[in-house]
């Protein structure tokens, strides 16, 4: 048995029939981002279930911030980024496989991939020690396979789906969407939440800066925020926060990029949602995609980025109800907990 203390988890054995029974031990990878959402919604559901760990991208503190509370977080170089050249990919890739080899032990009982190229070179080399291995297609996914899941497929006990159409890209099983449980209870504060995720969403920023909107939270990432406080010193902007839920919880509406944050307003919050998707990001996947994805939450899909169609979607978006979808952690942790 387990008792609480802390946060933490403290085990007891138990002896039946002269054995040690120990928990069971869980490593999951937790790529930054949305990635790292997957973790935390499974984490939610495993904690106090099974005994987990997680790596996490180097300097990704965030992810380290949000996952402690269930585990150990260690970290591990992540090969590549949005705009990442091949000349330093390479290099990250092979550094990447050399540190997991200390960090992914045979001693776990499954390791769950969250996708993306962080997860691999670990994933790989739970494979060769004969570690069952859980991957999680990407919720943004509709016409083509990740390359993760694409690589990783062929060594994988569970490819975790989380859309039926999903079946016609990889074989796998569908869970549903990868959400976490509400942190605190939705309100209305009244306020546009505009974010561009873990990378920022420079294009969207700049064109909504053009507006004379008023009541806007803005989350910039990595984008400098200086010109957008200048500009509307009646807006609350900020780079990243620990409490994201917070602001999520109280708007009345949520501008994105489609991804998880996106999934995570819609149906973890019920908060209308417009999408934008980014041209920059040229590695994922784009605007058919985005379709689908914006009809799974009912959103207001933007690919032509202007003033007028942003202004015109956030109208749009506030007429629009949010669907009430199956949780895809609480059905994949029930998954593993079988697997153990």
């Amino acid at each position: 048995m387990f008792l609480k203390k802390d946060n933490y988890i403290t085990f007891r054995t138990r002896h039946i029939s002269g054995e040690v029974h120990v928990p069971r031990r869980v490593l999951i990878l937790a790529g930054g981002g949305g990635h790292t959402g997957y973790a935390y919604a499974l984490a939610q559901m495993l904690h106090y279930r099974a005994s987990l760990s997680f790596l996490a991208p180097e300097g990704d503190i965030l992810s380290e911030r949000k996952l402690r509370k269930f585990g150990k977080v260690e970290f591990l170089i992540k090969p590549r980024g949005p705009k990442t050249p091949i000349h330093i990919f390479i290099p990250r890739l092979a550094k990447a496989f050399m540190d997991s080899i200390g960090r992914v032990s045979s001693e776990f009982d499954v390791v769950v991939s969250t996708g993306g190229n962080f997860c691999v070179p670990s994933a790989i080399l739970a494979w060769m020690k004969r570690v069952p291995i859980v991957n999680i297609e990407s919720e943004v996914r509709f016409s083509k396979p990740s390359r993760t899941a694409t690589i990783l497929q062929p060594l994988s006990t569970i490819t975790a789906l989380q859309w039926e159409e999903q079946t016609r890209l990889l074989k796998g099983v569908v869970v549903g969407p990868m959400i976490p449980k509400p942190e605190i209870k939705p309100w209305n504060g009244g306020y546009i939440l505009v974010t561009g995720g873990t990378y920022g969403h420079r294009l969207l920023f700049d064109a909504l800066a053009e507006s004379s909107l008023r009541n806007v939270v803005l989350q910039t990432g990595p984008v400098d925020p200086t010109r957008y406080v200048e500009k509307h010193p009646d807006w609350k902007v900020m780079n990243f926060t620990e409490k994201f839920y917070e602001f999520l919880a109280g708007a009345e509406l949520v501008v994105s990029h489609f991804g998880f944050t996106a999934l995570e307003a819609a149906l973890v919050y019920g908060k209308p949602v417009v999408l934008v998707v980014n041209p920059e990001w040229t590695r994922t996947v784009g605007v058919e995609d985005a379709k689908y994805l914006a009809r799974k939450i009912n959103a207001v899909l933007v690919s032509d980025i202007k003033l007028e169609n942003l202004l015109d979607a956030i109208d749009e978006a506030r007429k629009r109800r949010v669907p009430t979808l199956p949780n895809g952690a609480e059905n994949l942790a029930n998954m593993i907990i079988k697997l153990l």
